[in-house]
């Protein structure tokens, strides 16, 4: 038989034709697997003529496919990325700020921390003030605290290992581990209110004639701090009696306690008459807190009466009922320096941290460590 002989034009239309036939072939087969047939009824049930296997192993492919085509390009440093960088690494933006380490005692391991400057100012202001305050509350506070510790690093003259303990002793201070502890899921949140402040506040120091003060603070005022020499004996220019009627918004501001006779008398050290009224007198100081208490004939600092029956202030008042002495206080602390609570009013009133911290420490300066403390930088 004799071959036909076609044209490059009609060669091609041919293969086109043909490509298209193969494409509408394929099409139909798919239609067929992937549309069901009308399924066919025997008995009152009905069954699918497309075997179960084959629609499940379809079903496989379709879900399963592109999972396994995509996971392949996701690299190990994309998947710790997303795993581990969900929230800031506070401590090492604190530590890139803190040029002074600090040697903390701590207290429950008995174990000396080396800790970065900034990093241990932000354990304190998380355990000295509470986390709801305002952002310039806490700076203020980041601002005393850095201070405490700058002025205690130059002029500390004891043979101690280590520059501060993490007690009331000095300034309550909290690990980064002990801080994810207390708050818990609230940890990344606060800290980040906690950062925020210090890093507002990195390097800085409060002076008077440029040298760090000795930053006092304490919780709660009972409407006016005291002057140091009312409870500390020593009298310091800065720190001076001023108006804080901010703190009667405290929780802390009213408190009552009561104590037995046979208390009284074992706390303080002294005798009491039983089973009569005791002559109760008091002279007090220019913030209105006991000065000297005449108790029965026993004279005590209000400073003592304080600290040996644990009272919140040594702004106290005494009522006597039969064997017993309740004692109404006003205020939380030695009232020296500057009031948290009152930090706190002054904030809310729009005031910032350096206009509280010069508020409550008279004729102070804001300065650097730097300039203040060179020496201790250079270490």
């Amino acid at each position: 038989m004799k071959k036909r002989k076609y044209t490059s034009k009609q060669i091609h239309k041919l293969k086109k034709k043909k490509s298209a036939t193969k494409t509408q072939s394929i099409q139909a087969k798919l239609s067929a697997i992937s549309t069901p047939k009308k399924p066919s009824y025997h008995k009152g049930r009905f069954k699918w003529k497309l075997p179960a296997v084959v629609v499940f192993s379809l079903a496989f492919i379709i879900l399963a496919v592109p999972t396994l085509v995509v996971i392949p390009f996701i690299s190990k440093t994309e998947v710790q990325s997303q795993s581990f960088n969900q929230e800031p690494e506070h401590e090492e933006v604190l530590q890139e700020d803190s040029a002074v380490e600090v040697a903390v005692m701590r207290t429950q391991t008995e174990q000396i921390e080396n800790v970065p400057l900034e990093t241990y100012v932000s354990g304190v202001v998380a355990s000295e003030m509470p986390i709801e305050f305002e952002p310039e509350a806490l700076k203020a506070q980041a601002l005393a605290a850095r201070t405490y510790i700058v002025n205690k690093m130059i002029y500390n003259t004891e043979e101690v290992s280590s520059d501060v303990t993490d007690s009331i002793q000095d300034q309550v201070y909290k690990s980064d581990a002990e801080l994810r502890t207390k708050w818990g899921k609230d940890y990344t949140k606060n800290m980040e209110k906690i950062t925020e402040a210090v890093l507002a506040t990195k390097g800085e120091i409060i002076t008077y004639n440029d040298k760090p003060i000795d930053p006092q603070f304490f919780s709660t005022s009972n409407g006016y701090t005291e002057n140091s020499e009312d409870y500390y004996v020593t009298e310091i220019p800065y720190l001076r009696s001023v108006p804080s009627p901010w703190d009667e918004a405290s929780p802390y501001y009213l408190d009552q306690e009561t104590f037995s006779i046979e208390q009284i008398e074992a706390a303080l050290g002294i005798d009491l008459p039983s089973n009569q009224q005791l002559s109760i007198k008091a002279t007090r100081t220019k913030s209105n807190r006991v000065e000297e208490l005449d108790l029965a004939g026993n004279i005590l600092s209000g400073r003592k009466v304080r600290e040996k029956l644990e009272l919140r202030s040594n702004d106290f008042t005494i009522e006597q009922k039969n064997n017993f002495l309740i004692f109404t206080t006003k205020g939380n602390g030695h009232g020296v320096g500057m009031s948290q609570y009152g930090a706190n009013g002054m904030a809310k009133e729009g005031k910032t941290y350096k206009e509280i911290v010069q508020y409550y420490y008279k004729d102070v300066k804001i300065s650097s460590v730097d300039e203040a403390a060179p020496t201790l930088v250079m270490q």
